[in-house]
C-alpha cells in the first residue's frame, strides 16, 4: 500500500518570540515495514539533522530573529508492507524499555488491573486481551485529556485519546516486567473524519518488537506509518519546542493520509 502524507503545523504567538528552539521528530526511516519514496521538510529556517538517543531523526530548528509565528510542513510518499513488523531493533537493549516516567508510571489500579488479563505462558494473546478490555475501560473520547496527563489520571477517568490508551498499555506491560515502548506516526483510514496522527506501542516478545495499537484494538501494524519511539510521549512527540517570550500560543495541526495516486 502506497500512501501520501500531509502534515502542517502553525503556531501563532499574542506577542513577538525573541528567540525558539523547535525539536522535530517528523521524519520517517526505512524498514521491511515501510519504504520511504519522498519526504521533505518545508521549515523557515535551515534546521541541525541529528539523531536523539532513541535512534530517531531528529532536526533542530532554531529561529534567532523575532517572529510572531511559525509555520512546519512535512510531505511524503510511504509504501507499507502489509503484515510485516518493523525489523529494525535500534541500537538501545529492549531492557531500556522498561524504565517509567511520570507519565506512564502505574499505580495500584493500573498493575491490578495487567494483572487479571496477564498469562505468562502465552505473552502475546494475553495482552491482546488486555489491549481489548482496557478499550472498552476507556473508550476512545477526544477532548477530554491533555498531553500533560497521566497513564493513571486517564485511567481513573476512564477516557482518552491514542496517547492516553499508549500510556497506560506501556504502564501495564512495564508493571509485569515487559519491555514496551511508545511509537508516534501517521495512521490510515477510509474515514476521512479520523485524525491521520497517531500513537500506539510495541512490546518486546520473543525476541523482538510487536504492536498494539489499543485504539484500534489491533496488533496488524498494516495502516501505520512509524515516526518515532520513546519511552513516552515527550521522547517521540513530532514537535516540540521552547521559546522566549511570545505570550499566550495557538497551535494548529493539520494532517492528512490517503492512498497515493499515479497521476495519469
Amino acid at each position: 500500500m502506497k500512501l501520501n502524507v500531509s502534515h502542517q503545523t502553525h503556531y501563532t504567538y499574542a506577542q513577538q518570540v525573541k528567540h525558539s528552539t523547535q525539536y522535530l521528530r517528523l521524519t520517517p526511516q526505512d524498514s521491511s515495514h515501510q519504504k520511504i519514496l519522498s519526504w521533505d521538510l518545508t521549515l523557515p529556517e535551515y534546521a541541525t539533522r541529528t539523531l536523539d538517543a532513541y535512534g530517531n531523526v531528529l532536526h533542530v530548528l532554531t529561529l534567532d530573529q523575532p517572529h510572531q509565528a511559525i509555520i512546519i510542513e512535512a510531505n511524503g510518499v510511504v509504501e507499507i508492507e502489509d503484515n510485516t513488523e518493523d525489523d529494525n531493533c535500534g541500537h538501545l537493549s529492549p531492557l531500556v524499555f522498561l524504565r517509567t516516567s511520570p507519565l506512564t508510571q502505574a499505580d495500584g489500579a493500573i498493575r491490578d488491573f495487567a494483572n487479571r488479563y496477564y498469562r505468562p505462558q502465552a505473552q502475546h494473546e494475553s495482552l491482546c486481551s488486555l489491549m481489548g478490555e482496557l478499550l472498552l475501560k476507556m473508550p476512545y473520547s477526544p477532548g477530554t485529556t491533555t498531553v500533560k496527563d497521566s497513564a493513571s489520571q486517564a485511567f481513573s477517568a476512564q477516557q482518552g485519546v491514542c496517547q492516553d490508551h499508549t500510556h497506560v498499555f506501556l504502564a501495564c506491560c512495564r508493571s509485569l516486567g515487559i519491555p514496551a515502548r511508545y511509537v508516534s506516526g501517521y495512521l490510515y483510514t477510509e474515514d476521512s473524519a479520523h485524525v491521520a496522527m497517531h500513537a500506539w506501542a510495541e512490546a518486546w516478545l520473543d525476541d523482538r518488537w510487536q504492536s498494539f495499537d489499543v485504539t484500534n484494538n489491533t496488533c496488524q501494524p498494516n495502516q501505520h506509518l512509524k515516526l518515532a519511539i520513546g519511552i513516552d510521549y515527550l521522547d517521540a512527540c513530532p514537535v516540540r519546542g521552547i521559546r522566549l517570550g511570545g505570550g499566550c500560543e495557538d497551535m494548529r495541526t493539520v494532517a492528512a493520509v490517503e492512498m497515493f495516486d499515479i497521476p495519469q
